[in-house]
């Protein structure tokens, strides 16, 4: 399937196009100001954990250079900026007291980039747990759920009204099943019954979070974000339907059914067995506070199989760096489902991307594989819209190339190239389109 090609004009005046990072991934100045350590700087530190033996101890230095960046981001004519708090900076142990430089750093960043007319949509768990929290079984320990809150409630205090938005967690997918039962990322704990209890834990906390900022009387929209896919399966066996569906449970119902619907889905519990969560009275309803908006990262579909799940090979589609299916219309597809499923109040599409190995030659990184993705998927979001879907967002991600968590520095996503030993930002052509696709009403060559 081919879209046609985008324009602004098509978008609604008031539509928020942004680009997206999260703290660990550019900040560095890992022992700054009284930062504490979080679980990937330890997890960093385990040989073998990151593919290049890299760390986040300098990443892309945002955190001296955030000035330079400010001016980048309004450069792109963007009108919305969606970035994360590293918790450790800001309370180095994940309770106890606050650590007011790490405040004054986003202070500083929230007010200059307001000053340029970009919104800022803040996320407060994008990964980099407090490792002191960690070592008392992080998000598997149901006291965590009250650290988070407090955490959670002091930020909103301090800059709940300079926020387009509050999202409470990323992606919680991926901090459970990645870091909780398959250990490929922090904390690296193999253990589902730890997995299944953490992704109840980050429920959870969002939902007390939502109830505790909500009594501050602040009007900024709250919400949560979700790595998304649709889920196909790889044959038409009866054994790959079935894995497939439940796959789907694992991966989208066990977080909408339970964040819209206050319940887990029961063929997921029963699939789980022994290592399904504990849950206490009380506990779903508060999952399911009304959100505001549900916050979607979508990257590509994918397949399931009794045999080899990523195998995509067949489908004649082109596959990025990281050896994800570049397929748009899953993005259409994902949206006007959950739309269709769950009546979500609004969507975002808060992350979407692609890594490319970019060549740098005399000053121009012409990726047109990225351009192209981009594009094709503000075209998808466009079709939802179409639909009846109420999407009001595309971030971008990501601004700059990045610490790509396991891969460290060897996968690039970004629209601005990163030369890591000097720190130089350069556009690239997939940056220079989409500055291109913001600044005018109508683009017949888009």
């Amino acid at each position: 399937m081919t879209y046609p090609k985008p324009s602004r004009e098509q978008f609604p005046n008031d539509f928020i196009w942004g680009v997206a990072t999260s703290s660990f991934q550019i900040e560095g100045a890992h022992q700054a100001d009284g930062k504490g350590p979080s679980i990937w700087d330890t997890f960093c530190d385990q040989k073998g954990k990151i593919a290049d033996g890299s760390n986040g101890h300098a990443a892309c230095e945002h955190y001296h250079r955030w000035q330079e960046d400010v001016e980048l981001i309004a450069g792109l004519g963007v009108n919305a900026y969606r970035f994360s708090m590293s918790w450790p900076r800001v309370q180095p142990d994940g309770r106890g007291e606050w650590n007011e430089a790490g405040f004054a750093f986003y202070e500083r960043l929230i007010d200059a980039l307001n000053a340029q007319g970009v919104a800022l949509h803040l996320t407060l768990n994008h990964w980099d747990l407090p490792q002191a929290l960690q070592d008392e079984g992080g998000w598997a320990n149901r006291k965590i759920c009250g650290h988070f809150t407090r955490y959670a409630t002091e930020v909103a205090r301090r800059f709940g009204s300079r926020l387009a938005s509050i999202c409470t967690h990323n992606e919680p997918w991926v901090i459970a099943v990645l870091g909780y039962e398959q250990g490929i990322f922090a904390p690296g704990i193999q253990s589902r019954a730890q997995a299944m209890q953490a992704m109840h834990h980050l429920l959870l906390s969002h939902g007390m979070a939502l109830q505790a900022m909500r009594a501050l009387g602040l009007s900024t929209p709250m919400g949560i974000v979700l790595n998304l896919s649709p889920i196909y399966p790889a044959s038409e066996s009866p054994e790959d339907i079935a894995k497939a569906k439940l796959d789907d449970g694992l991966i989208l119902r066990l977080y909408m059914d339970a964040l819209y619907r206050a319940t887990y889905p029961q063929d997921v519990i029963h699939h789980l067995a022994e290592d399904a969560p504990v849950v206490h009275d009380g506990d779903m309803a508060t999952i399911a506070q009304s959100l505001d908006f549900l916050g979607v990262n979508y990257y590509t579909r994918n397949f399931s199989s009794c045999g080899n799940p990523w195998d995509v090979a067949s489908t004649g589609n082109q596959v990025t760096d990281m050896g994800w299916e570049v397929y748009p219309q899953g993005l259409t597809e994902l949206l006007c489902r959950l739309h269709q499923d769950y009546q979500p109040k609004v969507l975002m599409v808060t992350e979407n991307g692609a890594a490319f190995k970019d060549e740098y030659k005399e000053g121009v990184i012409d990726d047109e594989s990225r351009l192209a993705y981009v594009r094709e998927h503000i075209a998808a979001t466009r079709a939802a819209i179409e639909q009846g879907v109420p999407v009001c967002g595309y971030f971008a991600w990501s601004l700059l190339d990045n610490f790509e968590w396991a891969s460290g520095y060897a996968k690039r996503f970004g629209l601005v190239h990163v030369d890591f030993e000097t720190q130089k930002r350069t556009l690239k052509n997939s940056a220079i389109w989409y500055q291109h696709f913001l600044s005018e009403k109508s683009r017949g060559s888009n």
